[in-house]
């Protein structure tokens, strides 16, 4: 235990996020160090500001783009800072000013997270430019130094990436690579846990929305530079770790299973036993990797992986001897589709295994205009501002919320006396999202973590009042701190807490008096900031789910047609299906998304809440038996199209399209003919019953062994069949639940 344990304090030491942790500090604290030994500390205070109001904006993310967002996050914190401080000579204009600030400064989360965090940099100035500043710096030079703060934090980022300039790559493989794994894992759970199937298919959903955002984070640090793959060894390694990262996601959604069907078929759970055991085995060794990606060692042993391919093949034997054909023939169908699958899953994780231990001599053949294409690009023209303009836009609502909620937290602060009002303005915008669950949890969190950094810090200042121990402790929280920050918000608020009162400790000398105030103010902001989410102008996630399931179904439209096309045209090797593909997995990345986040809103506002879990759910299913039907297709000779596949394509498309029609606005339906229905499930179930005879005769004729063609043709005309019915049963359903969606929320659910 205590081996593990320091095993992960190493790889939290080796992580991205360490690393990150130690610049910014060194950055906060380098001009503080440098000056104080002038005897000019006056003028370290607002560079170290201006260090400490660009951090927010330091992600995952290109070079290029961490120059531009600091730039202007540099220009807008500047801006902002001049302008409160020539506001605070009077508490009206003061007020005012903030609130202007305040409220078009939030509008610019709608240029995405990186958005986002340029905002909170504007709104994390208007709250340092409220503390009392000293008078022995005039106005512009304070301001121009936070400016220099700024660029020499632009230089510290230039210099790290040109230190570690595949830090953060690395440390997001070997995340995606442990997140992945558990996805494995919990799969393999549902094949025999059938109590527990809601709460896995819960963990699931997460997990599929946790791997797509990381996956396209990972899109734009390895894609967006194409130029430098196929010069660079490491860079061509991360691509190939990265598209089996992406396979494995998507072979794992195309086994997604009928598991009402598969607890019929298999009744003995022992006959799945040993495919969850694999599945487990697959995740623990993604797990491994995972941290052999940043500990750089050599790989372990593939022999678990193939001594389970094994036990697979010997369960598949035993179960073909234990029952009868022609009645057990489905079964057994099953079980060698499931067996194909973890073949191939083995088959992915061997080859991330043959590039960690440089032995691959795998290329990537796809070139840069095909490789832009699958990355998603964020559009900055000011039309975005202007379209999130509106009373009905989260965005917007937002930002009126949070300036109402900062003017009341400011104003009560400083009427009552508070010594350091700016604080609840600090915790208001840090805690504070257009989501009331996520704003309830962070300021649980932050409000559990301030009491336990201070109870904490209070014990330490009772055991000794040695200051040169206060600063030591001060920079190594500052250290975690920023290193916690997106892993565990908790923990963050927590060392920030430490940090700020032993810096206090140093400045003044009673410093339990900080403790107390801290505190209190933490508690007033985390207060305020639920009240106001849940007061004003409300974004209950029920009220924007609208557009969301609209791009779904849309999207899911999209890789049908993909889907489709290549069994027509059998051209594997299909750009046009993998981005479609791609931009599926992300459309029900999103939905997912919003429906956890409004599991999290008070239970009287989650309106009609099994009536969207089962229209997520059916638009989930719907992708994975598409992704299944496309992989098949993909890795196997299938025979010719026919005109019943085509008019079971042309009535799920019709289904698809009524849905997308039902909710939206100023839209009619393109209904495409095709021959009956009825006729057609009929003859493809009829293909599958021929081909099931002819290999009964075969078995009555002595060809006890199955040839591999006549295997193929089975499993094709079974999966085929099985995976088209299931669909038009989805889309009907998704049809008849859009139909009732809009009976109850109306077509604009905003």
């Amino acid at each position: 235990m205590i081996k593990e344990f320091l095993k992960d304090i190493l790889l939290f030491l080796k992580s991205s996020s360490f690393y990150k942790g130690v610049l910014q500090t060194v950055a906060v604290i380098t001009p503080l160090i440098v000056f104080n030994s002038f005897g000019n500390i006056i003028y370290a205070i607002p560079i170290a500001i201006g260090v400490f109001l660009n951090i927010p904006g330091n992600i995952p993310g290109t070079l290029r783009r961490k120059i531009y967002s600091t730039l202007i996050s540099i220009v807008l914190t500047m801006a902002v800072t001049l302008i409160i401080s020539f506001a605070k000579q009077n508490f009206v204009v003061l007020i005012c000013t903030i609130a202007v600030l305040s409220f078009f400064i939030s509008l610019i989360s709608a240029y995405g997270f990186r958005g986002s965090l340029i905002a909170f940099c504007g709104l994390l100035a208007i709250v340092l430019s409220l503390v009392n500043r000293t008078t022995e710096i005039d106005l512009w030079t304070y301001v121009g130094l936070i400016g220099i703060g700024g660029l020499w934090f632009l230089l510290v980022l230039c210099i790290s990436h040109w230190i570690a300039p595949k830090k953060d790559e690395d440390q997001l493989l070997s995340e995606t690579l442990h997140a992945t794994g558990s996805y494995l894992k919990i799969r393999g759970k549902l094949l025999i846990e059938k109590d527990k199937r809601e709460q896995l298919l819960i963990k699931i959903l997460k997990l599929q929305t946790a791997l797509n955002e990381k996956h396209e984070i990972l899109r734009e640090l390895l894609l967006s530079e194409r130029k430098q793959i196929g010069r660079s060894h490491f860079d061509e390694k991360r691509v190939l770790i990265f598209i089996s990262l992406i396979d494995i996601l998507e072979l794992a959604l195309s086994n997604t299973l009928d598991y009402s069907k598969i607890d019929v078929l298999f009744k003995d759970r022992g006959v799945l036993k040993q495919f969850k055991i694999l599945n487990t085995t697959m995740g623990n060794h993604l797990q491994v990797l995972s941290k052999i990606m940043l500990n750089k060692k050599k790989v372990q042993n593939k022999n678990e992986l193939l001594e389970g391919l094994v036990v697979i093949e010997k369960t598949i034997q035993k179960y073909i001897q234990s029952v009868a054909l022609p009645a057990g023939r489905e079964g057994i169908i099953a079980l060698r589709n499931l067996q194909g699958y973890q073949q191939q899953q083995v088959t992915k994780i061997r080859a991330i295994r043959r590039v960690m231990n440089n032995v691959t001599k795998d290329k990537i053949s796809f070139k840069d205009k095909e490789a832009s294409q699958f990355i998603t690009t964020q559009d900055y023209s000011l039309q975005i501002i202007a379209r999130h303009f509106t009373i009905k836009s989260p965005i917007f609502r937002h930002a009126l919320r949070l300036m109402v909620a900062i003017i009341t937290g400011f104003t009560f602060g400083t009427l009552i006396g508070i010594k350091n009002p700016y604080w609840i303005v600090l915790t208001l915008i840090v805690l504070m999202r257009p989501s009331y669950g996520l704003t309830k949890e962070r300021a649980i969190n932050r409000i559990i973590g301030t009491v336990i950094g201070a109870l904490f810090a209070v014990a330490i200042i009772f055991i000794t009042s040695n200051t040169t121990i206060y600063m030591v402790l001060a920079a190594i929280s500052l250290i975690i701190a920023f290193s916690l920050l997106q892993q565990s918000y908790r923990s963050a608020a927590a060392f920030i807490t430490i940090n700020v009162i032993f810096v206090y400790a140093l400045l003044e000398p009673n410093s339990l008096v900080v403790v107390k105030f801290r505190v209190l103010d933490t508690f007033i902001g985390a207060v305020l900031a639920v009240i106001a989410n849940y007061t004003l102008w409300p974004s209950w996630e029920f009220m924007n789910l609208n557009p969301t399931l609209v791009n779904s179904i849309q999207k899911n439209k999209a890789y049908l047609a993909a889907v489709s096309k290549i069994y027509h045209t059998k051209e594997i090797k299909n750009l046009e299906y993998k981005v479609a593909r791609k931009e599926a997995f992300l459309a029900i990345s999103n939905l997912n998304a919003a429906f956890q986040r409004m599991t999290q809103d008070p239970k009287s506002k989650q309106k009609e809440m099994q009536l969207i879990y089962e229209f997520v759910t059916l638009n989930n299913t719907f992708l994975s038996s598409l992704a299944s039907m496309g992989s098949f297709i993909q890795n196997h000779n299938t025979t010719a199209s026919s005109d019943n596949f085509n008019a079971f394509i042309a009535h799920i498309e019709n289904q698809l399209e009524n849905a997308e029609t039902n909710l939206s606005e100023n839209k009619t339906a393109i209904i495409k003919e095709h021959i009956k229905i009825e006729t057609a499930e009929e003859a493809l179930k009829s293909s599958f019953t021929t081909l099931s005879n002819q290999r009964d005769q075969q078995i009555k004729e002595g060809q006890h062994k199955i040839d591999s063609e006549m295997r193929l043709q089975l499993q094709e005309a079974h999966l085929i069949t099985n995976q088209l019915t299931w669909l038009k049963g989805l889309s009907e359903d998704i049809y008849r639940n859009s139909t009732k969606y809009t009976v109850l929320f109306g077509r604009k659910n905003d």
